[in-house]
């Protein structure tokens, strides 16, 4: 099963995009050698966060202990309480498995009409003809 990490940063006196800018390549290139199979930079209103996706744990635990790595969290804007390293999707990215949908109510079905009688009656002209009475069927 594919294996994400996710590490935030947060803007304080610097802005975390120029942290970005300057750490990026040595981050993914540290990914790269780790076995990432895919990583993405997102920009926020409150800073920048790194998705990667590892195809193992061991992965993920080598690129999180390289000191390349370390050195690169540790010049952050303010890397006591401004990054944030979790497994995961980043933000709202939620579960690393998909939910299931929601069963629907009633099990997605419209209320069908209830069912009407069909009478058959002979018309003085000798044809016989059909109408549908507006009782139901009981």
């Amino acid at each position: 099963m594919l294996e994400w990490l996710t590490v935030e940063v947060f803007d304080e006196a610097h802005a975390a995009w120029v942290w970005r800018d300057a750490n990026a390549d040595v981050l993914v290139a540290a990914a790269i050698a780790s076995g990432a199979v895919y990583w993405e930079w997102h920009e926020h209103r409150y800073g920048v966060a790194l998705e990667l996706c590892f195809p193992t744990l061991d992965g993920l635990e080598t690129f999180r202990s390289l000191p390349a790595v370390r050195a690169a969290l540790d010049r952050a804007p303010d890397p006591q309480h401004g990054v944030i390293i979790y497994r995961g999707r980043g933000g709202g990215a939620g579960s690393r498995v998909p939910r299931r949908p929601k069963p629907l109510a009633g099990a997605g079905a419209a209320e069908l009409p209830a069912p009407q009688a069909v009478v058959a009656y002979d018309d003085p002209s000798g044809t016989t003809l059909a109408h549908t009475t507006l009782e139901t069927i009981s």
